[in-house]
């Protein structure tokens, strides 16, 4: 191979890089964007909503339409906002756990209970984004649940890592449970092999 031509492969292998660079960077900051717009709006809408309208005491559900132009999707149900104080971690969920929900939202898992509802709450996100500071959460700690005109308090009792087929984590739940799931390890580069879990109880001082 003559050394014009090694030349002109790495010009041109220099080329894809830079493209490809510039193509993950813009991907980025349209999911970044995306998230951002569906959390301020979802923000709003929850704001918005009159005290006393949320949920009655039965299991009937509750659920915004957040008809947003979002580039990864419209029409979310809103579920509510996620807090924990202590380490500054705060979230809106939306129902499902599609992909399309995990990229603007942190999502309730499905067939789990309601935060309304006696049961498990379960929630998850990824450990890059809205629950990246999940592993700093201990026991003890009190975690927010806020859906329209009802505010949720839970006490932390376990953290802990799991494997992914250990499902006991979604399982219904004696009483009110909270339930929250990431991948572990929090910096593995990759498909992470683990779960992060938080477990919590609620306590008997919500306000309606």
């Amino acid at each position: 191979m003559t050394t014009e031509r090694m030349k002109m492969i790495v010009l041109w292998s220099q080329y894809v890089l830079f493209v490809l660079g510039l193509s993950a960077l813009g991907y980025c900051a349209v999911v970044t964007c995306a998230a951002s717009y569906f959390q301020i709006r979802a923000q709003q809408l929850l704001k918005a909503t009159p005290e006393g309208s949320s949920h009655s005491s039965s299991s009937r559900p509750i659920a915004l339409s957040l008809h947003a132009p979002l580039r990864v999707g419209s029409g979310m149900a809103l579920v509510g906002r996620v807090d924990i104080p202590r380490v500054e971690l705060s979230a809106m969920v939306a129902e499902g756990t599609t992909s399309r929900v995990l990229h603007v939202a942190v999502g309730h898992v499905e067939g789990t209970a309601m935060p309304w509802q006696s049961g498990n709450v379960t929630l998850v996100a990824h450990r890059d984004t809205f629950f990246r500071r999940l592993g700093e959460v201990s026991p003890g700690d009190i975690i927010h649940v806020t859906i329209p005109g009802t505010e949720y308090f839970y006490r932390v009792t376990f953290t802990g890592v799991v494997n992914p087929n250990e499902t006991w984590v979604l399982q219904p739940a004696t009483g009110d449970m909270l339930t929250l799931i990431t991948c572990y390890p929090f910096h593995f580069v990759g498909s992470a092999p683990k779960r992060f879990v938080v477990r919590a109880r609620r306590l008997a001082i919500d306000f309606e």
